[in-house]
């Protein structure tokens, strides 16, 4: 069973409603992951696994889904908006989950901003003398409004722009086929997933600690919980449909644009210049320019919105955690007119939007934010399997007896991996990370300060 504080949102701070479908929760989790994500990191993973990409997202989907397994058992049983805070804070203790909704954070004020860079950079490339920053500011500005505006009118939007992107992307992939049928591939067969001049293992498991970030986003499917419709079981099969859609897409347009590419993984690897724009010059050179534009333009208006998600979702882990007074308890605050976290969501909206202006005015603002944007969700991550081990194991909190392969084996070995993962990144991005870590305990120090004054006052 659930402990009683982890169960419900205090009677004085609103409710969510529960409104949203499987079908809205999957195109939330796809657009904020992206349809065409593996498009952008294409270069870079084609350079580093010898090219081998195709067998990259192959190995990422299936680690990744290693999480999911969690997400999916932990949000049966703590159904909360707060996800991996509540989810910790039920299996570890309220430190942990602490800990694991700060450092969630991290990622959701970081890939949207990254989101809104994308859209800013791409819409200056067709209007030079508006400044990116401009556009930045009125893509938050934009997509703020349709937050608050209530689930229901994001939801209308979101399957819109995943419909727009999945067709673009089914052009392409359909246009490359027929390009490869009529005239060859410029690479063996099963070149993208056995590799040019030979498998290295080595090779693709480090490409895959860089393909998991393609996977970012599909974990905030479990902070709408509170507004599923169809009981705590709807989250958890949403978040496994979503990475399996993802995963397929990835592997499928890695496979294709692969076998088109006219630069080897050699000049890539040689060039690192060259690996942003690899799939756009392999669509550009294979198929035609203008495929290449309605590809860069889907993206852009793709980016948007996945910030939109990831603003959205990192308010509702602000929400939570101010219900369990580990914020301000203004935060909590739901709108009983729309039924979303104003005051939680403008908080995201203003850290979004200070934090991507910032990196827009800076020539390597966006090198220094992706660097940064995995270490919050790697953490969080391997918290959430310790909180299945500590739930059903330990605490044996859930239904029937823990299994010990299911509740100990799966989460360990997805938790070791993530390990791997988070090791793999660079020291500008755990430097950020201890930066927000640290943060998080100044934060903790005033909140328990505050909470002592009221009891002592009472």
């Amino acid at each position: 069973m659930i402990p009683m504080d982890l169960q419900a949102p205090a009677p004085d701070t609103g409710t969510l409603r529960r409104s949203i479908s499987l079908g809205q929760l999957i195109f939330f989790g796809l657009v904020f992951i992206g349809p065409a994500a593996a498009v952008g990191i294409f270069g870079t993973l084609d350079a580093k696994s010898s090219g081998a990409v195709a067998t990259v997202y192959v190995i990422a989907t299936l680690v990744m889904g290693f999480t999911a397994l969690s997400y999916m058992r932990m949000s049966r049983e703590v159904p909360r908006a707060g996800s991996v805070f509540a989810y910790a804070g039920a299996g570890i203790g309220p430190r942990a989950g602490y800990v694991s909704g700060w450092m969630i954070l991290l990622d959701y004020l970081l890939i949207p901003s990254v989101a809104y860079m994308f859209t800013g950079i791409a819409l200056n490339s067709l209007f030079p003398a508006v400044p990116i920053w401009a556009f930045v500011a009125v893509a938050v500005l934009a997509t703020t409004a349709l937050n608050l505006a209530g689930v229901q009118v994001a939801s209308k939007v979101i399957t819109g722009v995943v419909l727009l992107e999945v067709l673009v992307l089914l052009v392409v992939l359909v246009f490359g086929v027929w390009v490869l049928v009529s005239h060859g591939p410029t690479r063996p067969w099963l070149s993208p997933f056995t590799g040019i001049g030979g498998f290295s293992i080595t090779a693709v498991l480090a490409a895959v600690s860089v393909a998991v970030l393609s996977f970012l986003g599909f974990d905030a499917l479990a902070t709408f919980a509170e507004e599923a419709k169809g009981g705590v079981r709807m989250v958890g099969r949403a978040t496994m449909l979503c990475l399996a859609v993802a995963g397929v897409l990835f592997v499928a347009q890695s496979y294709v644009g692969a076998l088109l590419s006219p630069t080897s993984p050699a000049e890539l690897a040689a060039n690192p210049a060259l690996e942003g724009a690899a799939y756009y010059n392999a669509v550009d050179t294979s198929i035609g320019p203008w495929l290449h534009w309605l590809l860069a333009l889907s993206k852009a208006a793709g980016a948007a919105f996945a910030a939109m998600v990831g603003q959205g979702a990192g308010s509702r882990i602000i929400m939570d955690m101010a219900r369990e007074r580990r914020l301000p308890r203004a935060l909590a605050t739901v709108s009983a007119r729309t039924g979303v976290p104003v005051r939680s969501i403008l908080l995201a909206a203003s850290g979004n939007i200070i934090v991507a202006v910032w990196a827009a005015t800076r020539g390597d603002g966006l090198d220094i934010l992706s660097s940064a944007v995995n270490v919050g969700a790697m953490t969080a991550f391997i918290l959430l399997h310790a909180s299945v081990i500590g739930y059903f194991l330990v605490k044996k909190l859930g239904p029937g007896p823990g299994n010990w392969f299911l509740h100990g084996a799966v989460p360990a070995v997805g938790a070791a991996f993530l390990v791997v993962v988070l090791a793999s990144a660079t020291p500008v991005a755990l430097t950020a990370g201890l930066i927000w870590f640290v943060l998080g305990l100044a934060v903790a120090a005033i909140m328990f300060r505050r909470r002592k004054g009221v009891e002592s006052g009472a």
